[in-house]
């Protein structure tokens, strides 16, 4: 197959930027754990504690937990079929990717209508949508789009828009909305997020940011900048006008709507050929840890 081309600008990687101490760290963290786990999974969770040993080895062991008793192993098969509906008030989703190849997530918040979401499902429903997310995220969207840049990507870019908002973002309703959602993404899914940009906050945001932030640990923090209503120039610093949404100030007006249409070189057949089978997914793994404490027991 013809080797691509590279068009983006490649970010370091978790693992090309490990001092000599940290390595020697990942090298005892993976030992700990048996050896069944990939080298950059373990390092996000490393990264995420600063490489203390024993609280990356905690938050380690509560994920391993959590994907027991949530039953992540099977979520691939979990279905949505409210989708379409649910991004009608809850507008969000993946598309095409920023100048470092990072897929690009975007969430509208600010036409959130959580009276009307909660009609079409249930929190249960979204919650189990979001881990759904995130492991296809992990296991076929940035995979597809390191293929397409042609370099290692690892992260996203994520950009909130609060455009419309009013009131409503103050309410206890959507605080715990947004909790939930960051929650997994924080202990489950560490170091997925490259940068984030909050735009078109109204003027009763700072209020808001006060209660929010506190709920994010300082890595996320450092990476999340907010914006005014004159955000497009930084923003398009950061990716392509062509692959950013007309509303967000690009060129791109997908016929279906850029948040419906999942644009992006996760959707390209010669890329999903390449990911397909080369491509394990973390959630294959944890069976693979079970197996081999069930061989050493034997042993």
């Amino acid at each position: 197959m013809e080797e691509r081309k590279q068009l983006t600008t490649p970010l370091p990687t978790l693992l090309g930027t490990l001092t000599p101490e940290e390595r020697q760290v990942l090298v005892r963290f993976k030992e700990a754990l048996g050896g069944n786990f990939d080298d950059h999974t373990l390092g996000r969770f490393l990264r995420a504690r600063k490489f203390n040993f024993d609280k990356a080895m905690e938050m380690f062991q509560n994920y391993l937990k959590w994907r027991e008793e949530f039953q992540v192993d099977q979520i691939m098969s979990y279905e949505f079929p409210e989708l379409e509906q649910v991004k009608t008030c809850y507008p969000h989703g993946f598309h095409k990717t920023d100048s470092h190849g990072r897929p690009i997530y975007i969430e509208r918040i600010g036409a959130l209508d959580l009276k009307r979401l909660f009609e079409i499902t249930t929190e249960d429903r979204m919650l189990r949508y979001f881990v759904k997310s995130y492991e296809t995220m992990l296991s076929i969207t940035i995979p597809a789009c390191a293929v397409a840049a042609g370099h290692p990507v690892e992260q996203s870019l994520t950009i909130l828009d609060l455009g419309g908002s009013s009131m409503k973002l103050m309410s206890k309703k959507v605080y715990k909305f947004v909790q939930m959602a960051s929650k997994i993404g924080q202990d489950y899914y560490p170091e997925m997020l490259g940068r984030m940009f909050i735009v078109n906050t109204p003027t009763l945001f700072s209020m808001a940011w006060k209660v929010i932030r506190p709920w994010l640990d300082e890595r996320t923090q450092q990476k999340i900048s907010t914006e005014g209503s004159k955000f497009q120039k930084k923003l398009l610093e950061l990716a392509p006008a062509d692959n950013v949404p007309q509303f967000l100030g690009g060129n791109c007006n997908c016929q279906v709507g850029c948040l419906m249409s999942n644009a992006g070189p996760w959707n390209d057949p010669l890329i999903q050929a390449q990911i397909g089978t080369a491509n394990i997914r973390i959630a294959e793994v944890e069976p693979q840890r079970k197996l081999a404490a069930e061989e050493e027991k034997k042993e």
